[in-house]
């Protein structure tokens, strides 16, 4: 069963992701990217792990919208802070800095910040897998595509149910 915290983390993920939508055709609401990514850890990799379920539903909050650091800290405690601080890039970067910057940080990245990149990089591709986002050529999607594997290559040893459902993906894009 779900706890309190978790609840209030969920509800605080949608309320501060509500006006957000995804780039897909659908324009699915942002907040099940979030969601997707916790579901994934807990459901498909096992994680147990209440702090790291509740920074992935907090993965983009700090980075997409209003909230801060200080905000998640005060609401869910410094390990969920921490967490979602390690799996946030810096927007005052430009995007191909920052994008560098993941391939760069993620082997030292924590071991609780990897699975939660992991489980965002898996959502995302699948993403992409079917659709082409509003506004992307299809060079940029294969970009992405080429782009996350060497993230994901750089976090190698940290769950291999992810890593396999990954190396699916990229085995399917002759990546691997």
């Amino acid at each position: 069963m779900a706890s309190e915290d978790f609840m209030k983390c969920l509800q605080y993920a949608a309320q501060k992701h509500s006006t957000q939508r995804r780039k897909d055709p659908q324009s699915t609401p942002y907040v099940n990217h979030v969601i997707n990514v916790s579901t994934i850890l807990a459901v498909e990799a096992g994680i147990t792990d209440e702090g790291v379920l509740m920074a992935a539903l907090l993965h983009d909050v700090v980075e997409d919208t209003d909230a801060t650091f200080g905000d998640v800290e005060k609401l869910f405690g410094t390990e969920v802070s921490t967490l979602v601080r390690a799996v946030t890039d810096d927007k005052s970067l430009e995007k191909e800095e920052r994008k560098r910057l993941q391939i760069e940080n993620a082997s030292k990245t924590p071991r609780k910040g990897k699975l939660i990149k992991l489980a965002d990089k898996l959502d995302n591709l699948r993403d992409l897998q079917v659709h082409t986002p509003q506004g992307w050529t299809e060079e940029r999607r294969e970009e992405y595509f080429v782009w996350a594997k060497q993230v994901v290559d750089n976090m190698r040893g940290t769950n291999a149910v992810l890593e396999a459902k990954l190396d699916e993906i990229f085995r399917d894009r002759n990546l691997l």
